[in-house]
């Protein structure tokens, strides 16, 4: 039971790596210490992005613990000139320390690293049992110790000389109570390294694995024929046209972008499944994100202009992104200088300018290369419109099963055109206002919207055969084409008319106000749409922040900001540019309805740039969800409402 006691000794401060200890799920993986050792590896790979190294050497031993060599630099183990500490402790035993937060000319480590949020090998250090870490520079061996939890053991210490070799070896000892399993996979670690070898031309990259007799297998990687090469090997089978590998990055003069940002990239087309690998700045992003929108939006507009100009397309047929790229495998390599990622595993990227960078450095080439290889071109066009028209007639046999006895839509439903379940989506949009910027910001093909007027009724204790007196609640369900069921039900969700139903508020008090009401309503009276993942809330921003422009390193620019929090995390991101805040310009949002068209397609509405919860529920946890939702929707309530308010009131940060 919690200590009624709430005074100044019930707080407790987090120093140094105490909060990496206390939750390691928020900056790391916990399955396998694989994602530890990889900030090691990344430290190296970024000497190598610069130019620095030219070979990686990565050793598993027996007892669970990892080498990390390369001929880079050397970490400096000079003393800050402000902490007046060796650059080495602060790198690993600090949080918010490293090379690569200075991104102003000159002053920065790197200019292309693996993000910015600070953590890195101080996480690694932080949960294991010992790291030891030798440095190689300016003539001279230098070597430290941590332990348990990342505590310096002695002094850096001088180890002898090295003549004008440099690097840094490092050697981690996972501490097998903050993971699921104590070692890291072999097959991942291959996997990592060799994409690190495909992505690095010129840079060898080796494996040694420890066996119990006391020898040694290993395996090296170098890729001389680059992402070509190595897709070719991945693929299961022959493209249907060459590969197109390429690379472009922006110049000093580019209007948009800084100098060295853009893309490599290798891409064909498969009759057969073939996986694709996307990463940024060397880091894997296996979740994707909008430099892979980017990458597809530039490869269907140059698709789309080639069939086009030799009219290639038959009529009735219109040609969408996923006809294009449904069989298209590739690997993308993305430089940007300041990549923001979805967590500290950095597995998705969130970058809205991402999606501009990429496509427009893929397009025009590609274009260009389709013009040059006619043939390739007319095979990748044929698989497209196979694609198109398949799913056209797929479609088609849908809505002829769905037109029987169709109920009439409402009348303020903004339909979309397409009737492919799997990609349209639903908007229920809060007020006429939001609506209207809403159907300006939306795609006609997939998504629909529906404004609702006013705060939809509170549906927790009303009986489905009720439902329809309420002329929101019956507008959605009518849009849906669906009708209410209980939870242990297993509706046929055949009439379902979109794939994706997504909550769209303003960010304030009234729009989670809605939120809620909208949930209990699914909850209680559609559960089978959230338990198939049907139902998604979006993250409009509360603060827009214009950025202006700084020399030719960064055009202007415009960012947002979920909440508070994200955006002083902007201000100070921005200040490490060496942009004063006072030149910086933030506006607030009152609503969705003060959105101008553009930003809320930007942030809200379009797959590849936007921010959307999906809703899911937790079997295990249905007893303890039905008694809060009956706590605080239930009539008869009150007096619990105000008991749970009372002891959890503090914790509420109040929109005044």
């Amino acid at each position: 039971m919690a200590s009624k006691n709430y005074d100044e000794s019930s707080f407790r401060v987090l120093k140094g790596l105490e909060p990496v200890r206390e939750r390691p799920g928020m900056y790391t993986r916990t399955d396998s210490p694989a994602h530890i050792i990889q900030e090691v590896i990344d430290n190296a790979a970024d000497e190598a992005l610069g130019g620095f190294a030219k070979h990686i050497h990565v050793t598993l031993h027996m007892d669970g613990s990892t080498t990390v060599n390369d001929d880079g630099r050397g970490i400096p183990v000079g003393l800050h000139p402000e902490e007046q500490i060796p650059v080495i402790v602060l790198a690993y035993t600090r949080l918010h320390a490293g090379g690569k937060f200075d991104k102003k000319t000159g002053n920065s480590a790197y200019a292309f690293s693996g993000g910015l949020h600070g953590v890195g090998v101080a996480v690694t250090n932080a949960l294991s049992t010992r790291v030891v870490v030798e440095v190689r520079r300016e003539g001279k061996i230098w070597g430290i110790e941590f332990a348990a939890g990342g505590e310096v053991i002695g002094n850096l210490n001088e180890l002898g000389t090295c003549g004008r070799q440099t690097g840094t070896r490092v050697r981690v000892w996972p501490d097998p109570k903050y993971f699921d399993s104590p070692k890291v996979s072999p097959a991942e670690l291959e996997r990592l390294l060799r994409s690190k070898a495909v992505l690095l031309p010129g840079v060898k990259v080796s494996l040694d694995l420890e066996q119990t007799d006391g020898s040694k297998v290993t395996k090296t990687w170098s890729y001389p024929g680059g992402l070509a090469q190595y897709i070719n090997e991945t693929a299961a089978s022959d493209p249907v046209a060459p590969i197109y590998a390429a690379e472009k990055y922006a110049d000093a003069d580019h209007s948009d972008f800084a100098p060295g940002e853009g893309a490599a990239w290798a891409f064909g087309w498969y009759l057969d499944s073939t996986a694709s690998e996307s990463y940024v700045n060397l880091i894997p992003t296996v979740n994707g994100g909008t430099h892979e929108s980017g990458l597809r939006a530039g490869i269907f507009e140059a698709v789309k202009s080639f069939i086009e100009h030799r009219a290639l397309l038959p009529r009735g047929v219109k040609l969408q992104q996923e006809d294009v790229c449904g069989r298209m495998a590739f690997v993308l390599s993305a430089r940007l200088l300041d990549p923001q990622f979805q967590g500290q595993v950095k597995e998705k990227l969130n970058s809205r300018e991402a999606v501009k960078l990429v496509s427009s450095m893929v397009r025009d080439p590609f274009e260009i290369w389709l013009a040059q290889h006619v043939e390739a071109g007319k095979a990748i066009a044929e698989l497209s419109i196979k694609q198109a028209m398949a799913r056209q007639k797929n479609s088609q046999k849908v809505e002829k099963r769905k037109q029987s006895g169709v109920a009439v839509l409402p009348g303020k439903l903004t339909d979309c055109e397409s009737t492919d379940i799997a990609e349209n989506e639903l908007f229920l949009v809060e007020g006429d206002s939001a609506g209207g910027s809403a159907k300006m910001a939306r795609n006609k093909e997939t998504q629909a919207i529906l404004p609702l007027r006013g705060k939809v009724q509170n549906s927790w204790e009303i009986e489905a055969g009720r439902l329809f007196a309420n002329n929101e609640i019956h507008d959605i369900a009518v849009a849906l084409g669906i009708d209410p069921h209980v939870p242990d039900d297993t509706p046929d969700l055949v009439n379902l008319r979109y794939g994706k139903v997504v909550i769209m508020s303003d960010a304030d008090v009234d729009g989670a106000h809605i939120q809620t009401l909208l949930l209990t309503l699914f909850y209680r009276h559609f559960p089978a749409l959230i338990a198939r993942g049907h139902i998604y809330i979006a993250q409009p921003p509360l603060y827009r922040v214009d950025v202006p422009a700084s020399g030719k390193k960064r055009p202007a620019r415009r960012l947002y900001a979920l909440d508070e929090g994200e955006l002083a995390a902007i201000k100070d991101r921005i200040e490490k540019e060496g942009i004063a805040t006072d030149k910086i310009e933030v506006g607030r949002f009152k609503g969705l309805g003060e959105m101008n068209p553009e930003q809320l397609r930007e942030t809200a509405m379009d797959p590849a740039t936007r921010r959307v919860l999906p809703i899911t529920t937790d079997p295990a946890a249905r007893d303890m969800t039905l008694k809060l939702f009956n706590l605080l929707m239930g009539k008869g309530e009150a007096s619990g409402r105000r008991a749970w308010m009372e002891e959890k009131g503090h914790l509420v940060e109040a929109d005044l």
